[in-house]
């Protein structure tokens, strides 16, 4: 092998290393575009809350449809997966659900706690000292999340948990 086909596989191999570190996978970056709603141009799907202490939930969206149910646990995280106009098709954590109008839903972020007596942290570190546990299907509020961990409040308690125990964060999604 000459040293012009080295530095070419080299090349390569820094190419592909870059694509892993700046798209967070080895999927090149036009590969990872999201589909983005066609009435807010925001990410589809996405985690929002319910704003509301109830939330009918129809077959389709307008008025005129079927109301399935009614979502009442205000705060509780959903995912939209679809946007018509106003209204947002939304799913729990079951993946039930169906249209809810926008204004019953809100930005702020939630989660739902998957494990029974999830221990809050001082940092996101398992061995942090431990501030807090909550019981399993707790609704918490999300400030933050890095990699692994994203910092809770609820019910006076706060601290970082694990994402991977909860329900209404991205695996993948990092904010503050």
């Amino acid at each position: 092998m000459n040293l012009l086909k080295m530095r070419k596989r080299g090349a390569g191999v820094l190419i592909a290393l870059a694509v892993i570190l700046f798209t967070g996978t080895g999927l090149p970056a036009f590969a990872q575009e999201q589909e983005t709603g066609k009435v807010t141009n925001r990410p589809i799907p996405r985690f929002v809350s319910l704003k509301a202490s109830e939330g009918n939930v129809r077959r389709g969206p307008s008025l005129t449809h079927r109301i399935d149910w009614v979502f009442t646990r205000r705060d509780m995280p959903l995912r939209i997966t679809a946007e018509h106009g106003h209204w947002r098709r939304v799913e729990d954590r079951d993946g039930m659900g169906g249209w809810v109008h926008y204004s019953l839903l809100s930005g702020t972020r939630t989660a739902l706690v998957e494990k029974d007596m999830l221990t809050l942290h001082a940092r996101p570190d398992a061995k942090a000292p431990v501030m807090a546990a909550l019981e399993r299907g707790v609704v918490a509020r999300v400030s933050e999340c890095t990699v692994e961990w994203c910092y809770l409040r609820s019910g006076g308690y706060k601290g970082w948990a694990p994402k991977a125990r909860l329900w209404g964060v991205g695996a993948t999604e990092i904010f503050d």
